[in-house]
């Protein structure tokens, strides 16, 4: 009787073992398995998906600006009366922002900047001065600058914000911060500022701009 309990004991512990062993493999899969998602969510979070991802983006990014941790190179341009220059920011040879800056007829300035991760622009901000005489004498001229900003947000290439902000700062007299005046949400179209970032981007080894432009130097 206990040989044959015995036995019985034995066949079912070979039995026990032969069940298990299958779970302990997809268990070790299964591991495996929730590895390679955890990978996938962390390379998918690191992606810009939201209106507050762009700000987190932008904040980073000015931070490493304002700190002088990215490198930079630049070219100048003479284009339809446009005097201009570009300057590339990278980071591990990988470019994080492009700036283009140009003047026109005298009395205009353009500043555009394009935030860039992963390749693809995701905020431009882009500032526009237009000056004039405002008064005071000959020897003492007094000018106005009317300024125009505008904060463009960028989801998978299509604009999912605009603000702009629009004031006017004299070279007599107090001026308000223009930190502390509010944006209004208005409609921009991007189509002319992204072809102009691509033609930098593609000519930005030839240190020149499209073929109606010519490069003056280049640094």
């Amino acid at each position: 009787m206990k040989t044959s309990l015995l036995a019985l004991s034995l066949i079912l512990m070979i039995s026990c073992k032969k069940e298990t062993r299958p779970d302990v493999q997809k268990t070790d899969v299964s591991e495996d398995g929730i590895s390679m998602k955890n990978n996938r969510r962390t390379a998918s979070d690191d992606a810009i998906k939201s209106v507050e991802d762009i700000k987190k983006e932008y904040t980073e990014l000015s931070s490493l600006l304002a700190s002088k941790k990215l490198d930079s190179s630049s070219f100048t341009y003479f284009c339809n009366d446009r005097e201009g220059e570009v300057v590339l920011y990278k980071q591990n040879d990988k470019i994080m922002m492009v700036k283009d800056f140009y003047s026109e007829h005298s009395h205009f300035s353009s500043s555009t900047q394009y935030f860039i991760k992963n390749g693809q622009v995701f905020f431009i901000f882009q500032d526009e001065t237009l000056w004039n005489f405002d008064g005071g004498t000959p020897e003492k001229p007094e000018t106005k600058d009317d300024i125009t900003e505008k904060r463009m947000y960028i989801l998978n290439n299509k604009i999912v914000q605009c603000l702009e902000k629009t004031y006017s700062v004299y070279s007599k007299g107090n001026n308000q911060d223009p930190g502390k005046m509010a944006s209004r949400e208005t409609q921009c179209d991007i189509s002319g500022l992204m072809k102009n970032y691509q033609a930098i981007i593609r000519n930005k080894d030839k240190k020149a701009r499209p073929a109606a432009c010519k490069n003056k130097t280049g640094s």
